[in-house]
């Protein structure tokens, strides 16, 4: 224990761009560590990125394939050992609350690695992902290390705007994904998780580029704006539409699906004002969740919006898809389509929620072949658990954490 609060204490110490720096540093200290190096996940969940010092290239690591990518993939630690070298290599995912960062790997010598080892060191990989949150506000070492190629001016105004790419909670797994990564211009999801409640948005802006950025951008920050202020879901719709049309007068518009799950009971409300769509997977029958209709955001002034309601069961996994994933168009020229959502939903059924999304854009991508990209397309998956009943939170129940699935052929030796 003394030695993993003496890697949460020079951790919390480092200065933000020195966190690979000063994690090598004292796990060579306590562990003898060699050859330790935090690779980050790229923006298109592809590669793990080198963090290595600025002006040295160092070549990046597919995640398929690989020992840091099964680590990666898995959320579970990989172990190599060398016989010859009488070493053992550890590769560690990089979590933080589900959110999926990057891998630590660290070559020990065999006669260092005992069973108390492993769990020292996943323990000072989650110190380090919330030490990489905080640093990420005063140095860009870490978000430029995500790049396999330079971001289009409108990714990078899209990526600033996310949340992030998976959280986990005793009542819920949640992973969403775009594409095209580095040339994203107008889709967007958002979540945010209180005590009580979390509320989910998919968003589809009208337009491309700078301008599409621009408009799913002042969309966005007036749905957290409203719901900030504590608004219920209407009225979140409300101001966001009015904030769209007194910038732009009806000129633009943009499409967007608003959820909000009461943790406790898994009732749901839902404003649909727009084309994204929602897909619920049950008891291995996949079926489309439809709500009626209304304008999207920024049409008209004044737009009155309703909520609707539905409910979400414990074992349900939800599929939330813009009309970049159903409309794309093959080879043939015929639409990707429900059906093929829900094949695609049900073949990835054993994957963890924050791994779907990637894998069912990778399959629109061979369905589009070399088609050239129209539009950009947004999969946010949800895997609903339910809270224990008894608990006024989940967080603090006590219950055991929910089984995570993971797909064959990943984990330990």
């Amino acid at each position: 224990m003394d030695r993993i609060s003496d890697v949460g204490k020079v951790l919390r110490n480092a200065a933000p761009h020195r966190l690979p720096e000063d994690i090598a540093a004292v796990l060579a200290e306590h562990y003898d560590a060699g050859d330790v190096r935090l690779r980050m996940a790229d923006y298109g969940m592809r590669t793990l990125q080198n963090t290595g010092p600025a002006g040295q290239h160092l070549e990046a690591i597919p995640i398929q394939g690989t020992p840091e990518g099964r680590a990666f993939g898995a959320q579970e630690p990989w172990v190599e050992a060398d016989p010859l070298r009488e070493t053992v290599t550890v590769h560690l995912p990089v979590t933080v609350r589900g959110d999926r960062m990057g891998v630590l790997t660290a070559v020990l010598p065999e006669a260092r690695y005992t069973p108390a080892v492993l769990p020292e060191l996943e323990a000072a990989c989650e110190a380090l992902g919330h030490e990489i949150l905080v640093a990420e506000r005063d140095t860009d070492r870490y978000v430029i290390a995500r790049r396999a190629t330079r971001l289009t001016l409108a990714a990078e105004m899209q990526w600033q705007l996310l949340p992030g790419r998976s959280c986990d909670r005793p009542e819920f797994s949640l992973g969403a994904h775009l594409e095209p990564a580095y040339a994203v211009f107008g889709d967007n999801f958002d979540w945010s998780a209180s005590a009580d409640a979390l509320t989910l948005t998919v968003t589809d802006g009208m337009g491309d580029g700078i301008d599409a950025a621009l408009l799913t951008n002042l969309a966005v920050s007036a749905l957290r704006n409203a719901r900030r202020a504590g608004l219920d879901l209407a009225d979140q719709a409300r101001l966001a539409d009015q904030a769209v049309y007194a910038q732009h007068q009806g000129a633009v518009h943009l499409s967007v699906l608003l959820l909000r799950f009461d943790l406790s009971t898994g009732e749901a409300e839902a404003v649909d004002a727009g084309s994204p769509r929602l897909w619920r997977l049950r008891d291995r029958t996949v079926e489309p969740v439809t709500f009626e209709a209304q304008l999207p955001l920024g049409m008209f002034e004044d737009t009155p919006y309703v909520t609707q309601r539905f409910e979400v069961r414990p074992g349900d996994r939800l599929l939330l898809g813009s009309d970049g994933v159903y409309d794309v168009e093959g080879g043939g020229g015929e639409r990707y389509g429900d059906r093929a959502v829900a094949r695609a939903l049900l073949a990835n059924s054993l994957l963890p929620a924050a791994q779907v999304p990637r894998a069912l854009l990778h399959e629109l991508g061979e369905y589009r072949g070399e088609t050239p990209v129209a539009d950009d397309a947004i999969v946010v998956c949800l895997d609903w658990y339910g809270r224990p009943q008894g608990t006024a939170d989940g967080a603090d129940s006590g219950a055991p954490s929910p089984v995570r699935l993971r797909p064959p052929g990943t984990g330990k030796d």
